[in-house]
């Protein structure tokens, strides 16, 4: 993905902040702990926070947490849901923090929009020696048949490279972390943690147009890959009657500053 198009995609999600607060998922809480144990301390910058997804998890783990958003409307349902959190504008490039001021900085589903070579050296700058980087991933497990079956019927507009098991430890190895001439970063560790979402096949199908392939389309070729979607799903056995578990894991990418 080019700049052009990366800052397409990256710029879609304020358009559907209210659906995107209503029907993300938010983050396994052992894969939030597994970064923040190697952090140094407990002062915690969720950058690229949108609607406060991960830092709900992160204020639930006792974290001193403040967050960083660029688009406006995600903000403002962060700040609905979450009014006692610091909640600043600004950006992975531009982090309105003085430096050393954080002992963790965590992306949720954020990290692969960043320009690292600019935001590399402001991640490095906010960050206490010693402090983690950790960037993590809400990724379906496509081990379980139907779940890889909607991967196919979706395409990549709806379930895109890093959305899925099979594809995201390869997506996210080595692409997303600080080139920084000031600071060095340690070697990078991934694990994953067992994760789920309750879904209808309705919420499921409203989950999956909050994807941004899916809000920069086309509306006649958005309608017609939802509606392809909606129809899998209604003759699949998993999906079809009611409430199901929607298979997941939360990938982690974590690095210490050293």
């Amino acid at each position: 993905m080019d700049h052009d198009e990366r800052l397409l995609h990256s710029s879609s999600f304020g358009a559907a902040a209210a659906a995107y607060a209503e029907h993300r998922p938010d983050y396994a809480q052992a894969a939030v702990r597994w970064v923040l144990e190697a952090a140094p301390g407990s002062r915690v910058l969720d950058l690229g926070a949108g609607t406060g997804k991960l830092t709900a998890t992160l204020v639930a783990s006792g974290a001193e947490v403040v967050a960083v958003e660029p688009d406006p409307a995600m903000l403002s349902e962060l700040r609905r849901a979450l009014p006692t959190v610091r909640a600043l504008p600004g950006s992975a490039e531009v982090i309105p923090l003085p430096d050393a001021s954080v002992d963790a900085v965590l992306a949720g589903n954020a990290m692969h929009w960043f320009d690292m070579a600019v935001a590399g050296p402001e991640i490095a700058r906010v960050l206490a020696p010693g402090g983690v980087l950790g960037g993590l991933w809400n990724v379906i497990d496509d081990r379980v048949g139907w779940a890889a079956e909607l991967e196919r019927v979706g395409g990549s507009a709806a379930v895109g490279p890093r959305d899925t098991l099979g594809n995201w430890r390869t997506a996210t190895s080595d692409l997303h972390l600080p080139d920084t001439g000031a600071a060095r970063f340690g070697w990078p560790e991934q694990a994953e943690f067992p994760h789920g979402q309750r879904r209808t096949a309705d919420s499921l199908v409203a989950t999956l147009a909050t994807r941004a392939g899916m809000l920069v389309m086309p509306p006649q070729e958005r309608e017609a890959t939802l509606g392809r979607i909606r129809a899998f799903l209604a003759s699949s056995p998993e999906t079809a009657h009611g409430g199901f578990t929607l298979p997941m894991l939360t990938g982690v990418l974590r690095v210490r500053r050293l």
